[in-house]
């Protein structure tokens, strides 16, 4: 027996339904993936910002060990000498009292709270920060500020940035591998003067009275 086939529209209507439905599925299925490829783009432009951000951090950290590369570890320094620095040969010159008074080795400072590496590292960091500010024509919190930053040092270890007069004082915080180092600095042109301090071990940052 002879089967017929109908080639009538309305035999053609539900094959045509699945045509469409199954052209639909594919199209939603495209889009999601454009909205899955832009998600996964916007992704690395996320973390790059957040780079960014972190830039000036890795920058600073940078600086620190680039000025502290030829310094010695992390050592507690050697207490300073007491005694004579040399013998001399007898007649030479007046003999002193028996109860000479010996020189009393200091007890706290930058001296004996500061270790081998800080009090290296430290003075470089006076010598490169006070060489800057003694050429400064009037020494302004912001001129200072920029010179600062010029030099690698970032707003977040910059404290107590204040002018007196033709003078602006100011804290750097230097605290690196557990160290305690810090700076206070007067900008006063040729009178600039930048010298070591102690930071607490550790938390914020609380600079010792001047």
């Amino acid at each position: 027996m002879r089967t017929l086939v109908s080639t009538s529209p309305v035999a053609r209507s539900p094959r045509r339904l699945r045509l469409t439905l199954a052209v639909a599925a594919l199209t939603t299925l495209a889009l999601s993936a454009c909205g899955t490829e832009k998600t996964d783009a916007d992704g690395p432009q996320s973390k790059h910002v957040d780079t960014a951000g972190a830039r000036p951090n890795a920058a600073f950290t940078e600086m620190l060990g680039q000025v502290a590369q030829s310094c010695p570890p992390s050592a507690a320094p050697e207490a300073p000498p007491t005694g004579p620095a040399e013998t001399l040969s007898p007649g030479s010159v007046e003999t002193p009292p028996s109860e000479a008074i010996e020189p009393i080795a200091p007890t706290a400072g930058p001296e004996v709270e500061l270790n081998a590496r800080d009090w290296c590292a430290g003075v470089r960091h006076e010598q490169r920060i006070a060489q800057e500010l003694w050429d400064l024509a009037d020494p302004t919190p912001t001129k200072v500020r920029a010179i600062l930053n010029d030099l690698g040092y970032i707003d977040e270890r910059i404290h107590d940035l204040e002018q007196s007069g033709t003078t602006t004082r100011f804290f750097v915080d230097l605290r690196d591998r557990g160290g305690r180092l810090c700076l206070d600095g007067s900008a006063a042109g040729e009178q600039t003067v930048v010298e070591m301090c102690v930071a607490p071990a550790s938390g914020p940052f609380t600079p010792e009275k001047r």
